[in-house]
């Protein structure tokens, strides 16, 4: 007995210390993964090793004194958006980097729900049509920031609005590219990802534009992985831009990614109408007051008269008639297609993809606006009512 007890106390011990060493082993992996890269090393790395050395590597944790120095005390800033401010930067050997600093005044849950939702998808993630995430920055009681390549041409928004209010003319050719690039992404973040990824807030400002004007997909702040087993996602609220977010964001809680195709077919209607008096974000469906017409029920009626081209400024020497006609009809055809108000009547992005790049043929679509158009007729009918029974009630009390 005496040999037995001693033994199994012996035995236990071997285990707690086994069991000590493979803790402090995990931990001292996971300290080095996310631990803070000196600044000599990055300022002796050739901007092309340390792209390299990112590729295989998770991001890079940064600290809040050297986010200060990256952005130069935070003195150039790019824009800023609902969950953060972003500023340019550059790390010590030169590399342009956007930094995403998380507004202060967020709550701890919101902030938290951010920055893991970001981090937690595009930093999985290596795509052409994905924005890069180099690093972070998470102090608890101060910075939280995303340290992202920095895209010299800005958001597509801006890049089609700065064209427009120069006088600038955009190939069709040109934002044909474009549009196909981020229905890249999106196929990769639904069908090629080891987990699906629904991006829910697919818009031109969320679409950033490199030095050659290769399209990114970025801000993945509502982003949410999704099980492919899964046959859809709930959400307990409504989620997106008005304009350009799915019907059913707002009427259910169990959706899917064609919630993206959706807002993709919306943003191709916005390249389209780039030149045209028409915005996207007159969302008619949405209940939004505007004295212009929503473009994209204006775009299904030239389409129906066969008259699309009246929509778009005059093309530019590099394209002729004939092939800005085409594109523009192409890209018309597939948008309508990813708005329908049925999630299932939506093409996959593969299938987007392989309709924006002529290799499979695009069906002529039902009108995607027949809803709209009920329902405004419901709603008149029932004002109609309305007025009537109060003129009836009107005369009675006469």
């Amino acid at each position: 007995m005496i040999v037995i007890l001693v033994a199994a106390i012996f035995g236990c011990g071997v285990a707690l210390v086994c069991a000590y060493r493979g803790a402090r082993w995990c931990l001292n992996r996971i300290a080095k993964s996310l631990a803070v890269v000196p600044e000599h090393v990055m300022r002796n790395a050739t901007v092309e090793r340390f792209v390299l050395d990112m590729a295989k590597e998770k991001p890079i944790r940064f600290t809040a004194e050297q986010l200060t120095g990256i952005t130069r005390n935070y003195s150039m800033r790019l824009g800023t958006g609902g969950f953060g401010t972003v500023y340019r930067g550059a790390l010590p050997n030169g590399l342009a980097v956007a930094v995403k600093v998380l507004h202060p005044g967020l709550d701890t849950k919101t902030s938290e729900e951010q920055f893991m939702a970001e981090m937690g998808t595009i930093g999985r993630t290596h795509h052409i049509n994905l924005v890069r995430l180099y690093g972070f920055c998470f102090d608890a009681n101060a910075t939280r920031a995303l340290v992202y390549e920095f895209m010299p041409n800005g958001s597509l928004d801006d890049y089609l609005s700065s064209a427009r209010r120069a006088g600038a003319e955009v190939s069709m050719t040109t934002v044909a590219a474009i549009a196909t690039g981020v229905a890249r992404g999106l196929r990769y973040l639904h069908e090629e990802c080891q987990h699906k990824i629904v991006h829910y807030d697919i818009k031109p400002g969320n679409v950033l534009l490199d030095a050659t004007l290769t399209p990114k997909v970025a801000d993945f702040g509502l982003a949410r992985f999704v099980s492919r087993a899964d046959t859809h996602v709930s959400l307990s609220g409504g989620r997106g831009t008005p304009g350009y977010a799915a019907p059913e964001v707002w009427t259910e809680l169990r959706i899917t990614e064609k919630c993206d195709v959706y807002s993709f077919g919306m943003l191709l209607l916005k390249i389209v109408g780039r030149g045209s008096s028409f915005h996207c974000e007159d969302d008619a469906a949405s209940g939004s007051e505007s004295s212009q017409p929503w473009f994209p029920m204006v775009a299904w009626t030239r389409y129906e008269a066969s008259d699309l081209m009246e929509l778009v400024l005059p093309t530019d020497v590099d394209d002729t008639r004939s092939s800005s006609r085409e594109v523009v009809e192409r890209m018309c055809k597939v948008a309508f297609w990813c708005v329908q108000q049925r999630p299932a009547a939506r093409p996959s992005m593969s299938a987007v993809v392989k309709m924006l790049e002529g290799e499979m043929e695009i069906a002529p679509p039902p009108n995607p606006f027949q809803y709209l158009v009920a329902n405004l007729w419901i709603n008149v009918v029932s004002s109609d009512v309305a007025s009537s029974q109060q003129s009836c009630l009107s005369s009675h009390k006469k």
